[in-house]
């Protein structure tokens, strides 16, 4: 089974999620968005399939720091540029897998996705 997940290395839902692949053997890809930047094209794709207000982290920090033209880019087709130039609104972390894509760590979904 092929895993990528993707992510900051410092936030502690990321750590949650390595340490849950890691115990349950499952072997992964981690990419990081802080040294390996994010690709408009693959974002693009995440909010086809989960959904703009699945994959946009308005609670943080670095989204209110937004200015309005980000903000409003956000609402609509210009969301996955914005989205790569200010990584930290990614929600976190997101997992590509075989069988579809999981956003954010909840541990009973991700045992019912991954096994």
């Amino acid at each position: 089974m092929s895993i990528t997940l993707y992510g900051i290395p410092n936030c502690d839902t990321v750590k949650k999620a390595r340490t849950w692949l890691d115990a349950k053997g499952l072997a992964y890809t981690f990419h990081d968005y802080k040294k390996q930047g994010a690709d408009p094209a693959r974002i693009a794709g995440w909010i086809a399939k989960a959904g703009l207000d699945k994959i946009v982290n308005k609670a943080g920090t670095t989204y209110r720091k937004l200015d309005d033209a980000q903000k409003t880019a956000l609402s609509g087709d210009g969301a996955p540029a914005v989205l790569a130039e200010n990584t930290s609104v990614i929600k976190r972390p997101i997992v590509e897998h075989p069988a579809g894509l999981l956003v954010g760590f909840k541990e009973a979904e991700w045992s019912a996705a991954l096994g």
